[in-house]
């Protein structure tokens, strides 16, 4: 048997699942943490092989291809992008891949790039799904965390020359995407969260477990969280700087009112 191969794209925040799953014929309503999954049934008319070929799709805007080859990959974002807005402008950016070998000979082995297993059981396809997906998700939010420690590097070389001509709208900007990195990192991604199926099944459990440390999703979670209140501090420095430079300017605008009416009033005295 072929290996079933894996590939996984974050192509944006968020996916409207209830919105993919009407159009596809399913009658329920998706849960924030539940995949959308589409069989080779449901890919008839996207692809022109749809044979033995699968995709999951998550919430927090990461897809799962089964058996595709990347053309076919973008054929079904591009289908998609007709039925979620959200999709409109999303591209294979942030990209990884496993395979999974089906070998009777060997017992169950993981390592980084495939996974070898004795006999197949269902659970190893949504496993391996969620993790693949959660990790090009934080591929997604480190690069952009990191693109937005550079923009704030470039404000405190400002600071360090004695500027602090910012904006408020800037530092509301800036401390938008910090708090959006962390919050989707929590809510969206759902890192500490485990599959469903791991609370009713021990060995989809331990092998959520081994892949979650192989692939450092809760390290990585932990660098970002830190970033990100780093970030925060530093905005609460520029913000608290920048209060206090327009206080001290609102101090001495009252202070000159003061005077000019002083003044004022001696130069009205004077013509009496």
């Amino acid at each position: 048997m072929d290996p079933i191969k894996f590939k996984a794209a974050s192509l944006c925040n968020e996916i409207n699942l209830n919105q993919l799953a009407k159009h596809f014929g399913f009658e329920k309503k998706f849960q924030w943490d539940e995949p959308l999954f589409l069989s080779s049934n449901q890919l008839k008319g996207i692809l022109k092989l749809p044979e033995n070929k699968s995709a999951y799709i998550f919430s927090f805007g990461s897809i799962v291809f089964l058996n595709f080859e990347h053309h076919e990959m973008v054929d079904l974002v591009d289908y998609l992008k007709n039925i979620e807005k959200e999709l409109f402008n999303a591209s294979i950016d942030y990209f990884d891949d496993y395979s999974l070998i089906l070998d009777p000979d060997e017992d169950v082995t993981v390592s980084y790039d495939c996974m070898s297993i004795p006999e197949l059981k269902d659970f190893y396809f949504e496993i391996i799904a969620v993790v693949l997906a959660k990790s090009t998700a934080l591929d997604r939010i480190e690069v952009g965390i990191n693109i937005l420690l550079d923009d704030i590097e470039d404000m405190i070389h400002f600071l360090e020359k004695g500027h602090l001509n910012i904006s408020d709208e800037r530092l509301a900007r800036v401390s938008g995407k910090i708090l959006g990195f962390k919050y989707n990192t929590i809510s969206y991604v759902m890192l500490l969260d485990k599959p469903d199926i791991t609370w009713v099944n021990e060995e989809s459990q331990n092998l959520y477990n081994e892949l979650e440390k192989l692939f450092e999703l809760r390290d990585r979670y932990e660098k970002i969280r830190h970033k990100t209140e780093t970030l925060l501090d530093i905005t609460d420095v520029f913000t608290g700087l920048a209060h206090a430079k327009r206080g001290t300017r609102l101090e001495w605008m009252v202070i000159i009112l003061i005077f000019a009416e002083i003044l004022l009033s001696i130069i009205m005295y004077i013509w009496k």
